[in-house]
């Protein structure tokens, strides 16, 4: 199956450009990152915590198949409506230090828009460690999903 969503990893470099077109009109896209229970749908999470707004923050947890819950958290250091979030995000107990993102979301035609996400991280050896797990299957998987979940709100 096509991986929809796109990710470049320049040598040398140590961030990510991720980008994913979707059958979704621009409110709607965002909507998926900025409301709780769609965000849990999606994202397959519980969401503790999500406060939409400069300096808020945000807190999400997931129980993998043996039972063990793993921590996600952030700040939000700026929120546009339909337009970008910067944020930053941890993942509890685990060697990767916080990252920053830019999520920029863009209206393509009335029912198609596009995000744009750039992941900056700690060094290029951080980026490479996070590439070497299934990270492209993930988040491609999760895409797909926040494309079902929310087209079914239209």
């Amino acid at each position: 199956m096509e991986r929809k969503t796109k990710i470049k990893a320049e040598d040398g470099k140590q961030e990510l450009v991720i980008t994913r077109e979707f059958d979704l009109p621009l409110e709607l896209l965002f909507k998926a990152f900025a409301e709780p229970e769609i965000v849990a749908q999606w994202m397959g999470t519980k969401v503790l915590k999500l406060e939409c707004k400069k300096h808020g923050s945000y807190q999400f947890e997931t129980t993998d198949p043996m039972g063990n819950k793993h921590g996600f958290n952030g700040t939000i250091h700026d929120f546009v409506p339909n337009r970008k979030i910067t944020r930053t995000f941890e993942m509890e107990h685990t060697p990767f230090p916080v990252q920053l993102e830019f999520l920029e979301f863009e209206k393509l035609a009335d029912d198609t828009s596009k995000l744009t996400m750039q992941i900056v991280y700690k060094s290029v050896a951080h980026r490479d460690q996070m590439l070497q797990l299934p990270f492209a299957q993930g988040i491609n998987m999760a895409h797909n999903r926040l494309q079902d979940v929310a087209r079914q709100l239209k």
